[in-house]
């Protein structure tokens, strides 16, 4: 099987490299500023998806079955819009199977449960082209898988977890919010569903979020434990009635998707759990 992995050393990315070519895979990932280290297995190739002819010379090279476009660009449109459509495109012209990773940021919150069915309204514009890489990916590759995740934690290498050592150290300032709702999932998880679906074939909408629904402060206390914090030392508020942009409680209603798959999707209060 060969595989090119798009935003293959972003946190996600690294473990879904890790992981084709700990399977024998034949994997080709990119980056857009630092190189990461040689590894056994992987090809680094630099791209920066605001350079659509760079898109077609790095998929051609790698010349894989499968791409999956785990890439984000925040809100800058040129990479999370147009960048993931320049991927789709390319990847439709060499007929790779292309399994792209959107998330739960094209959810206002409004109604709170959202399935595999619910259309994009989202609030913020890092959603908003989120929303429209969807959208881009399902016209330009109608037979991909679209995924959407939520938060992203594991190995201690997360965004969430780095914050949480910090404030129970005292190191940073910030607190963790107690109605900011999501469905954690484990980058492990996470990966091992990526690659089910780069090697199954299977295209539609897929939810990829944990079992669990948590607040980030919850998330947190969870982390702290596990890793032999001081949890208490967790500042905690509501995010309600603050100026902060975004929705508060989104939860992905995976059911129909773990369905389909044979990964398991684990709750944060599962693979967090103190042994």
């Amino acid at each position: 099987m060969k595989v090119l992995v798009v935003g293959g050393s972003g946190f996600p990315g690294s473990e879904l490299v890790r992981r084709t070519a700990a399977a024998g895979w034949v994997t080709a990932a990119t980056y857009c500023s630092s190189r990461p280290a040689a590894g056994p297995g992987v090809s680094w190739h630099r791209l920066d998806l605001r350079e659509p002819e760079r898109i077609e010379e790095v998929v051609a090279a790698a010349a894989p079955r499968a791409v999956v476009d785990v890439t984000s660009g925040d809100a800058d449109w040129a990479v999370t819009a147009d960048g993931s459509a320049g991927v789709a495109a390319a990847a439709a012209r060499h007929g790779c199977r292309l399994v792209h990773v959107s998330g739960d940021a094209v959810f206002s919150g409004s109604r709170v449960h959202y399935d595999e069915t619910c259309l994009p309204d989202p609030v913020t514009p890092y959603g908003a082209a989120k929303a429209a890489a969807e959208t881009a990916v399902r016209i330009l590759a109608p037979d991909a898988a679209v995924v959407r995740t939520s938060l992203i934690v594991g190995h201690g290498r997360s965004a969430h977890e780095r914050m949480v050592h910090g404030l129970a150290s005292g190191a940073r300032d910030g607190v963790l919010f107690t109605d900011d709702v999501r469905c954690p999932v484990h980058v492990a998880d996470l990966a091992c569903a990526l690659r089910e679906l780069a090697v199954t074939g299977q295209g539609g909408m897929f939810h990829l979020a944990g079992a669990d629904a948590v607040s980030r402060h919850e998330l947190g206390c969870l982390i702290a434990r596990r890793d032999g914090l001081d949890a208490a030392r967790l500042p905690a508020r509501l995010r309600a009635g603050t100026r902060l942009p975004g929705a508060l409680d989104v939860r992905l209603d995976a059911d129909a998707s773990r369905k389909r798959l044979r990964t398991r999707l684990r709750g944060a209060r599962e693979f967090l759990r103190v042994r």
